[in-house]
């Protein structure tokens, strides 16, 4: 092999005979990964259906008062942190491919135990379970994929991974329409019993082999994917280290964590679930004959608008995508903030519970025209986050870390992504009432301004950069 030029970063799997590789069987052993994301989107999904059904349902069949339908919804993201924890773990001792086979496993047992639920607790233990196998693929399967994948169609691949999960959420909205809870549970055993089959026949990743020692599987790996084993080198001395916390003073490590970790909360400080929490309302205020079908339109919203980053990945770079989405966010969140400032203008109306009347100083008319200002705010604003602030902090996080301490690393992003996701989830009401619902909007647009300076100074591109290049980016080589 002809050395390259000393100055330039070694890739661990560069490209065959230094152009581009042409091997298309990348693309099913990515959908095959991406099928646990699909599962993740249809667990979180499942209660927004589930949830109106199981309220109505009539003993002997289990029943959700208020209060148990909130655990109903929020457990799901208690067990994914656990998930994340547990897939860090899985993720660098049993491999990519073995982590993944192994979460299909908790998706099938959980859809199951709500399948054949007779009480409350077995509903919520079937949601923990789908909430751990959740953290779990959302955590290797980004992981799997910007592995496998060479970096002219990583954004690409990567960016599936959050098309697959609103995917899976909007298979859930239109399959709730259709099917009450216990079949809506077991259409949801499907998308992982399909990972499970198809990822049998899938390689480990080149990279992990690599680190393994096991350099004949790994280029067995390598032509099933790429369709050759040209241009890839040994991995880079070091990386069979484990974690300690003592790396944490390296550059090449708290530099990509700090930008982890902080992805991952602004994703959450967004104002997502805020939107998505008053999507029904706000369709109500508009005078829609089917206020359902707000989720329906939001969740075909965010499909085609991921379907977009993805398919611009790879030529627009990541940050333009994440300044681009920020932005928009930032005047959507401070609409949506108008909004509720226009139509709830008493001092003693604190309470969101309040949205659904308006101003009575305001004619009915002018009232629907300012709803439609809220859908038109509601709809940009998913639009923006799912072309940028959706799939992008997965797909970086799956690309800035160094192999020996992908998995820990990675797995408190996604303990911080979800720990995150509930406090937020079961604080919002608490928030509006303190600040107003217009009071929290505008906070949230902060914290996208927030988001937008942090990538302008902080985060890199990765556009068509090897892994190898990226870390060495980190560590001022």
């Amino acid at each position: 092999m002809t050395p390259e030029d000393p100055e330039e970063t070694q890739p661990l799997l560069g490209p065959p005979g230094g152009s581009a590789p042409r091997g298309r069987r990348v693309f099913l052993a990515a959908f095959a990964a991406a099928l646990g994301p699909l599962s993740f989107g249809f667990a979180l999904g499942y209660s927004s259906p589930a949830i109106p059904s199981l309220q109505r349902a009539a003993p002997p069949a289990p029943h959700l008062d208020d209060a148990a339908a909130s655990w109903f919804g929020a457990i799901v993201t208690l067990g994914a942190a656990a998930g994340g924890v547990l897939g860090g773990w899985l993720v660098d001792r049993a491999g990519r491919k073995l982590s993944l086979l192994l979460c299909s496993v908790p998706f099938v047992a959980g859809f199951a135990v709500i399948t054949a639920a007779q009480d409350v607790w077995m509903l919520l233990g079937g949601r923990l379970l789908t909430g751990l196998a959740c953290g779990v693929a959302s955590l290797v399967a980004p992981v799997y994929i910007s592995e496998i994948a060479y970096p002219a169609v990583r954004g690409l691949l990567g960016s599936c991974v959050q098309l697959m999960v609103v995917v899976g959420i909007l298979l859930a909205y239109l399959a709730g329409w259709v099917l009450e809870w216990r079949w809506l549970a077991v259409l949801g055993c499907a998308p992982p019993s399909l990972m499970l089959l198809l990822m049998c026949v899938m390689p480990e990743t080149p990279r992990f082999l690599l680190t393994q020692h096991r350099r004949q599987e790994a280029m067995a790996a390598l032509r099933f994917l790429w369709g050759s084993e040209q241009g890839w080198e040994d991995p880079p001395i070091g990386a069979e280290q484990s974690f300690h916390p003592a790396l944490l003073r390296q550059p090449g490590i708290y530099k990509p964590f700090i930008i982890g970790v902080s992805l991952m909360a602004f994703q959450q400080l967004s104002g997502v679930n805020a939107v998505m929490f008053y999507a029904e309302t706000i369709f109500e205020e508009a005078k829609f004959k089917d206020s359902s079908l707000a989720s329906v339109v939001v969740g075909v919203i965010q499909v085609l608008f991921t379907a977009v980053a993805a398919l611009i990945m790879d030529r627009a770079g990541r940050r333009l995508l994440l300044v681009l989405s920020g932005v928009v966010m930032v005047f959507s969140t401070s609409a949506f903030g108008t909004y509720f400032k226009l139509t709830q203008g008493g001092p003693d109306n604190s309470s969101h519970m309040a949205l659904s009347a308006p101003v009575s100083a305001e004619p009915v008319d002018a009232s629907v025209g300012l709803a439609w200002l809220a859908v038109g705010s509601m709809c940009l604003f998913i639009a923006g986050f799912a072309v940028g602030w959706g799939p992008i902090p997965w797909l970086l996080m799956s690309e800035i870390f160094p192999l020996h301490v992908k998995g820990v690393a990675t797995g408190i992003c996604v303990l911080t992504n979800w720990l995150m996701a509930f406090l937020v989830t079961k604080e919002f009401s608490s928030l509006m009432e303190v600040l107003r619902p217009y009071g929290a909007f505008w906070l949230a647009s902060a914290f996208c301004i927030f988001s937008v300076l942090f990538t302008l100074f902080c985060v890199p591109e990765t556009k068509g950069k090897t892994l190898e290049q990226i870390t060495a980016h980190f560590e001022g080589r």
